[in-house]
């Protein structure tokens, strides 16, 4: 690593021979490979932009000319031209982050990770330099040709190009994959570009020839290169996307030749008005098993053997998305309305094993969230069944759809979000903490959260039943836990997890938060404090059996791997006052923040969602509100006392302080019911 452990920023390259910096990319592509394999990351479309990264710097002075990347995850050869080389804690509480962050470094510029908005910012910030008189600074917006299926793209293109006048750079990374190939009308044309025999083969063999002619015939070839490139353009017709556009075009470059890329970057940065720069590059380059990895060429990986490229330690437990893979299947077996809609995620979302078996019932859209979900709508006035997959923290963008086309048109649509509450590693824009808050505002909705395989089994059935309102089945990022059974059911549908003889406390778990509800219970039995605890299943509405249940308790908890703000605890509290209950209730969740990268652990404990500290808090609170219960409790440590009071509503007085992860009170109307109605023991 003799170069790069000598490059502390992007101006490091500007002394470096054509050979070096061949050498420089050969050393990150080791580097890269040898770092991310320990920690796990977004390995193979980093791969496939190390000379397009360093091409960038090289032409771009980054931060003076702020450069983008849509998405973020591929950004990693960017923090290493940037100074930040320590890779050992990547994505892990402390260390780099994934994704592009503003804390880290003064070249990074949009945090948010989410496709598709690159030009928009691109459009914002070289608009801004042109009305403050900032006409020295270019900006540079890294977009993949993934991104290109989100709509959001192409209006930034269309204000782009109604303003010809600014400095503003747009390189299309064209490897025809998103996660996996890339789908679509667009992918097809740039496919096209990509493959066309008479564009490739006039290129190759006018390089070939000027090549035959040693230093002078290549000093020649790049002095006459734009305007054969000009010649060939035209020839190959290659410009025909853009045209409408009124867009500089240049390309299609090959984005692993350094020397083509700088070439092409410089025109369109002495051109002085919109330019797109199409490259041409390979997602996992240099790396077998990536470019042999059919799935997605290692797009995101854990724990790998750098030689191999096979996983360091594989579960055996199944994951949430494989549970949800295989009974989406089994459900389309006994039931042909159902079809399948994603946004670019087929097989992280695991629609691909439908997708396998009926090709025709899966639809892939592309970058594009909200069509996916006005098309569903759409489907379902044609009397199918669409289930949407998405990861939770996608669904945000599709809010509008929601509400407008499912909800409003009473459309059976089921949207099924993976990924929902803490995902860790991936950081604030990938927590998938806003689905609950979000969706609940929708007249007529269902929202479900299952604790555990059988139930996601359970849900998805009872959802897909639903014919004139939304449903929503949520779970998180990983193995499913062990199965959790419940002691009895009621007639709503609501699981009874934990019964003790005295009814001090309710705690309301909401999906794979039962566990921790249970752990609590049992601290609160040890202190003499009997508890209740249940999972609704059916989150919203709320089901009656849990006000009739909260009545019958001293104090309501409710916890959940969700904002807290308007979250199920909020919901639940209203509807009790509603009701003309005024049991008390403490609201456990995540706060209305941007949380780091962490692990799942690390990031409960930091917001304060741990058995212990919940059960200390709940003590604290039946003594601090006076609130006696069923029998004497037992004389505790000063350690358990030390905390705060919980904030906490009683008969509508609000008393305590709000600690970490407990919320505050107030009071609306809502409406009860459940999609479920069956009694039975599990």
């Amino acid at each position: 690593m003799a170069l790069l452990e000598n490059i502390h920023g992007p101006r490091d390259l500007d002394g470096l021979s054509p050979n070096q910096l061949v050498e420089l990319a050969a050393e990150v592509r080791g580097f890269l490979i040898s770092e991310v394999s320990k920690s796990g990351g977004h390995l193979g479309p980093n791969l496939g932009v190390v000379e397009l990264t360093i091409a960038m710097h090289r032409v771009f002075h980054s931060p003076n000319d702020p450069i983008i990347f849509d998405t973020g995850h591929q950004s990693y050869v960017h923090k290493l031209l940037t100074g930040r080389q320590d890779f050992s804690r990547l994505r892990e509480r402390g260390g780099l982050a994934g994704y592009p962050q503003r804390a880290e470094s003064v070249h990074d510029v949009v945090e948010s990770s989410h496709a598709s908005s690159s030009l928009s910012w691109a459009d914002g910030i070289s608009r801004s330099f042109s009305l403050t008189g900032q006409e020295d600074r270019h900006v540079v917006a890294l977009v993949g040709d993934g991104a290109l299926t989100g709509g959001m793209t192409w209006e930034a293109l269309n204000n782009i190009s109604d303003d010809n006048k600014r400095k503003l750079v747009i390189v299309v990374n064209d490897n025809g994959r998103s996660y996996a190939p890339t789908i679509g009308g667009m992918a097809r044309y740039l496919n096209t570009i990509r493959t066309r025999t008479s564009y490739r083969d006039m290129y190759f063999k006018s390089r070939t020839f000027f090549d035959g002619m040693g230093r002078p015939g290549q000093a020649l070839y790049r002095a006459t290169r734009g305007a054969l490139k000009g010649i060939l353009n035209r020839l190959s017709s290659d410009q025909a996307l853009y045209s409408n556009l009124d867009i500089k075009y240049i390309g299609p470059i090959d984005g692993h030749d350094l020397q083509a890329m700088e070439e092409a970057l410089r025109q369109a940065k002495n051109y002085g008005a919109p330019v797109i720069v199409h490259a041409i590059t390979e997602k996992g380059r240099g790396y077998a098993p990536a470019r042999l990895d059919t799935a997605d060429q290692f797009h995101a990986v854990g724990q790998i053997d750098p030689e191999s490229g096979e996983p360091v330690s594989a579960s055996d437990k199944p994951s949430w998305t494989s549970v949800f893979a295989d009974e989406i299947v089994a459900l389309a077996d006994t039931n042909p309305s159902v079809v399948g809609i994603t946004a670019a995620m087929l097989r992280p979302t695991g629609l691909h094993k439908l997708a396998e078996k009926y090709p025709d019932r899966v639809l892939d859209v592309g970058i594009a969230e909200q069509h996916a979900v006005t098309c569903a709508a759409g489907l379902a006035f044609g009397g199918l069944h669409p289930v949407v997959a998405l990861y939770a923290t996608f669904i945000n963008r599709a809010f509008d759809q929601v509400l407008m086309d499912v909800a409003l048109h009473k459309a059976g649509v089921t949207f099924v979000l993976d990924r929902a509450g803490v995902t860790g590693p991936d950081g604030p824009s990938h927590h998938g903490m806003w689905d609950l808050a979000i969706l609940q505002v929708v007249p007529h909705i269902r929202l479900s959260a299952p604790r555990d395989a059988p139930r996601l089994r359970e849900v998805l059935a009872e959802a897909i039943a639903v014919t004139d309102a939304p449903t929503v089945v949520r779970f998180s990022k990983g193995n499913v836990g062990e199965e959790i059974t419940a002691i009895s059911r009621t007639s709503d549908g609501v699981d009874v997890l934990f019964e003790s003889e005295h009814r001090d406390v309710l705690i309301v778990t909401v999906g794979q938060m039962a566990e921790l509800g249970l752990q609590v219970a049992a601290r609160l039995d040890a202190q003499g404090i009997g508890a209740t605890v249940v999972d609704p299943r059916w989150v919203v509405p709320v089901p009656t059996s849990i006000i009739e249940m909260a009545a019958e308790h001293r104090i309501v908890l409710t916890i959940e791997d969700g904002v807290r703000v308007g979250g199920v605890g909020t919901r639940i509290r209203q509807d009790l006052r509603a009701a003309g209950v005024d049991t008390a209730v403490t609201e456990l969740g995540l706060p209305a923040e941007f949380l780091d990268h962490a692990t799942r652990p690390e990031i409960f404990e930091q917001v304060g969602l741990t058995p212990q500290q919940i059960a200390r808090d709940l003590v604290d609170q039946v003594m601090g509100s006076r609130i006696p219960v069923a029998r004497p409790l037992p004389e505790l440590a000063a350690s358990q006392r030390r905390l705060p009071v919980a904030s906490q509503t009683i008969g509508g007085v609000g008393t305590g302080a709000s600690t970490g992860a407990t919320g505050t009170s107030s009071s609306s109307d809502s409406n009860s019911s459940s999609p479920a109605a069956t009694v039975r023991k599990n």
